[in-house]
């Protein structure tokens, strides 16, 4: 055989080689079909494919993805219609399923949690369908995950993004909403006034508690003042007895002041003395001393 051939047959063998050779990136799987039929997946890494006999029948990525889906219009257990758009987040966790599982995984997806949707809130009123999301995202999660398992997706959440309801029933939440916002500042107007005077009786009655108490202390202290001056009066003429007892005033003498006293008072205006019974024995004494003297 030429030498050129065989040098041909060797360029053409590596160029084939060459040609064939993948190198699978990060988070990514590929599906190789030989023959038309399944042959095995590529993960992440350096492959060769046999030429003309395997092909790479899908690219997968194992990246987490969300979908945004538009609005879907739904009826609630009260026959009111709404539109609910939900937001998946989901995970290919087997290529080979997601390749030959469904036509159209992200299509057929969308349509399921159009129903899925549509079930849980047809269970379900307008005041439930507005304050239950999580139920609602719980319920459609578990139904998808399971619904898409034979796919190879793994439906890690859900979350409804937004409900709208028709423009009469939200004009009539909004009125519902404004009547309750005035109900409670009413109510709190109202508090407010009670706690007031709450407070302002509190207030005159410890001012009326106090006001006892400084009478109270005052006519304390007025008796003890008043029992201090008579303590002192009684002293006083207790210390003027013992000074006049020290001074040998004896009984006679103090009955003879007595009388100069009264004699004091004859010399002014008064039309009539009552003069003791003890005070007219000495003065009888005083007259016969005088008039002995005279003898």
């Amino acid at each position: 055989m030429p030498l050129y051939i065989i040098i041909a047959l060797i360029v053409l063998v590596l160029v084939l080689i060459i040609t064939n050779i993948r190198i699978v990136p990060q988070s990514d799987a590929y599906v190789i079909e030989r023959l038309g039929g399944f042959h095995k997946t590529w993960n992440v890494g350096l492959h060769v494919k046999m030429p003309l006999i395997d092909r790479i029948a899908k690219k997968v990525s194992l990246k987490e993805k969300v979908f945004d889906f538009p609005p879907q219009p739904v009826i609630t257990k009260d026959n009111v219609t709404m539109m609910i758009d939900t937001v998946v987040y989901f995970q290919i966790t087997d290529p080979k399923l997601y390749t030959y599982g469904v036509e159209k995984p992200i299509n057929a997806l969308e349509n399921l949690s159009a129903t899925t949707l549509r079930n849980i809130i047809g269970e379900l009123e307008l005041d439930e369908s507005l304050t239950s999301r999580d139920v609602i995202n719980t319920k459609m999660r578990s139904i998808l995950d399971e619904a898409t398992d034979p796919w190879g997706i793994k439906v890690n959440r859900v979350e409804v993004k937004n409900i709208e309801p028709p423009q009469a029933i939200r004009e009539a939440m909004e009125k519902q909403m404004k009547a309750e916002r005035e109900r409670r500042e009413q109510i709190l107007i109202a508090e407010g006034h009670k706690q007031s005077a709450i407070l302002e009786a509190e207030g005159q009655k410890q001012a009326m508690i106090l006001q006892a108490e400084a009478q109270k202390e005052s006519a304390i202290q007025k008796a003890k003042g008043e029992a201090e001056a008579i303590r002192e009066v009684q002293q006083a003429k207790a210390e003027g007895l013992k000074m006049l007892k020290a001074a040998g005033m004896d009984a006679n003498v103090l009955k003879l002041r007595s009388l100069e006293a009264f004699e004091k008072a004859a010399d002014g205006q008064a039309t009539k003395i009552i003069v003791p019974s003890d005070l007219q024995s000495l003065a009888g004494v005083v007259t016969s001393v005088a008039e002995i003297a005279k003898k």
